[in-house]
């Protein structure tokens, strides 16, 4: 790799570590670099998939106390993102790398939206009454994580509206945590597909990995001195330039 790729990559792995620490959205800004380091969309794709993986996981370890005590619960979340993401890893891989490249400016777009327009969408339908029916439950959480399988930005966002939708009196650490295990299941199956298939490209992947790891460490300490809501507007500003260029870029 060039030594400007290694920086913009560990740069990138360290903003997206620090954001995530604080107030998420770090693939926003992973993507993104990893189609400026020259990747192949679909490629760049799998690789930022499993350089943002290791920071689910530590996260749904480390809060795994606050899980429901439900195991019928956890394993149907579990399953979703273990199914969902294989399916949504599967459907990546068959997408023709032309399509996958006029999806990106939309894929990028939405995710920003999602990550905007989440927390009022969350509120509001935690504001609502009764459960959903199991079907329809069941169905939206598989297409969450099918998303995510395929995509993943703005992934957390969409399940944590799932969840205020479908499961009324969760404490918000409690749907914190069932999101970072759900989140965790789909990266895992994701990942596995896509090493198996041989599309991650590995010294971007390990150069972005090592400023995700420093950055989430960082911004665990910054997290006093940075307000979350000027962070999520930082995401959202690069979220929409990103977006504007990667028009540029895939659509003329």
């Amino acid at each position: 790799m060039e030594p400007l790729a290694v920086i913009l990559l560990f740069a990138a792995g360290l903003a997206g570590g620090i954001v995530n620490a604080i107030a998420g959205g770090a693939s926003l800004i992973t993507f993104p670099a990893m189609l400026a380091a020259g990747l192949p969309p679909v490629v760049a794709n799998a690789s930022n998939a499993l350089a943002v993986t290791p920071g689910h996981l530590a996260a749904a370890v480390a809060d795994r106390e606050a899980l429901p005590r439900d195991t019928g619960t956890l394993t149907e979340w579990v399953l979703a993102g273990l199914i969902g993401g294989a399916v949504g890893a599967v459907i990546l891989l068959v997408t023709p790398e032309r399509l996958f490249m006029v999806l990106v400016p939309p894929l990028i777009g939405g995710a920003t939206a999602i990550f905007a327009f989440g927390p009022a969408i969350r509120q509001r339908l935690a504001a609502g009454r009764g459960a959903a029916p199991a079907g329809p439950r069941r169905a939206l959480i598989f297409a969450i994580c099918t998303y995510g399988g395929y995509f993943g930005a703005g992934l957390g966002v969409m399940l944590m509206a799932a969840i205020a939708l479908v499961r009324h009196g969760d404490q918000p650490r409690t749907a914190n945590a069932l999101k970072n295990l759900c989140g965790s299941a789909v990266s895992v199956a994701g990942v596995g597909i896509f090493i198996w298939q041989g599309l991650i490209a590995w010294p971007p992947t390990v150069v972005m990995l090592a400023g995700s790891v420093i950055g989430g460490i960082a911004g665990g300490r910054l997290l006093p001195f940075l307000p979350a809501p000027v962070v999520r507007a930082a995401v959202i500003l690069a979220g929409v330039v990103l977006t504007l260029a990667a028009i540029r870029s895939y659509w003329f």
